[in-house]
């Protein structure tokens, strides 16, 4: 437990120091966000505003996992572990498409960066490595970090996938769930707090598949045990990742000074992927960042919708756009979207436990 809060505390720390270097040193290189002509009105004045800040979010997530591992040593902690490393190294890869795409729109001036095929090469590639990576590496037990089975809580041993499968699966994971977090990020603070929040739960889901672990956990049950590889280094990136959002929110939210830019948001939509697999946790993923799925929904009925019939089903979308040019302050748009998030990460919460007692009530 030491460790995750030694995790989180030197995330914190660092985005929150870190930050407002990089928005002194981006505004003096003029690396300033440009916005969508169609758009909210109100969002024009954020024009200039420093982008690219997820590059805190991703030191600062280095730093909180390195760090709690550093000092970890004199509690005879576990070193760093494959399934840590393969989240962190996907991040980081997805991260590095993201900072592409940001420096381009920065250099060119213009709202859109890296085209759609690029962007999404960047996403298979990464996918392609992390799948492959997966299934290798076995600890005790003989578990990878990746599984072949389709997984809710636990693996469904009636759902498998070949190999080749899986790696397709993770490209469909790892691009949903970037391009989620990136479509959310359109309001200041929003994408940071939400993330906050879904991180905060899987702290939770990671220590106790850790403590409930079939190998290796400190309980070790036979019954209602959890087969995943590493649950106590995954759960030192979910709260080193929590931190670093909060820390960074302190300098994003409302009224921002500095935007995560497609850096912060391809790094934790990638994020969020590899952790789903690692965890054996796809399906419930779905449901603890609902928000973040429910904003790119709405992305596709739209385009759905009016490429049929010429008519749009919001206003504009992603959808916390439709409710500002409805009439709702942006303020007002980003605290009641954190509740949705909130209440989206406990029902997963609840949902996790309650299969859990159901698994040992029989």
């Amino acid at each position: 437990m030491r460790q995750i809060l030694f995790a989180g505390g030197i995330a914190l720390a660092v985005a929150i120091l870190l930050t407002p270097i990089l928005i002194k040193m981006f505004s003096r290189q003029g690396f300033g966000q440009e916005i969508r002509v169609e758009g909210p009105a109100s969002h024009q004045a954020k024009r200039g505003t420093p982008t690219m800040g997820g590059v805190a979010i991703i030191v600062a997530l280095w730093a909180g996992y390195w760090g709690s591992h550093l000092i970890g040593i004199g509690y005879d902690a576990q070193g760093p572990t494959a399934s840590g490393l393969l989240v962190l190294g996907l991040a980081t890869a997805l991260g590095a498409v993201g900072f592409l795409d940001d420096f381009i729109k920065i250099r060119k001036q213009r709202n859109l960066g890296l085209n759609k095929t690029a962007k999404l090469v960047g996403q298979f590639v990464a996918a392609v490595v992390f799948g492959i990576l997966a299934l290798r590496f076995p600890g005790a037990g003989g578990l990878t970090p990746g599984s072949t089975h389709l997984s809710y809580v636990r693996d469904i041993a009636t759902v498998s996938m070949g190999s080749i499968v899986f790696i397709l699966f993770c490209y469909l994971l790892i691009s949903a769930w970037s391009n989620a977090v990136n479509l959310t990020d359109g309001l200041d603070g929003l994408a940071a707090g939400s993330m906050s929040m879904v991180l905060g739960a899987y702290v939770v889901i990671t220590f106790w598949q850790y403590r409930n672990a079939c190998v290796g956990g400190p309980n070790e049950p036979t019954i209602g045990c959890y087969d995943v590889r590493d649950p106590l280094d995954l759960a030192l990136i979910c709260a080193a990742a929590a931190g670093a959002c909060i820390g960074f929110l302190w300098w994003n939210a409302a009224p921002a000074k500095i935007f995560m830019g497609d850096t912060g948001s391809l790094a934790l939509g990638g994020l969020l992927a590899g952790l789903s697999i690692t965890t054996r946790t796809e399906l419930l993923m779905v449901v603890v960042g609902a928000l973040f799925v429910a904003e790119a929904t709405s992305v596709v009925i739209q385009v759905a919708v009016f490429r049929s019939s010429r008519r749009r089903v919001f206003r504009m979308a992603p959808f916390h756009h439709h409710f500002e040019l409805a009439g709702w302050a942006e303020t007002t748009v980003i605290i009641r979207f954190w509740l949705l998030a909130g209440i989206a990460s406990a029902v997963g919460l609840a949902l996790f436990y309650s299969e859990y007692l159901s698994v040992i009530g029989n």
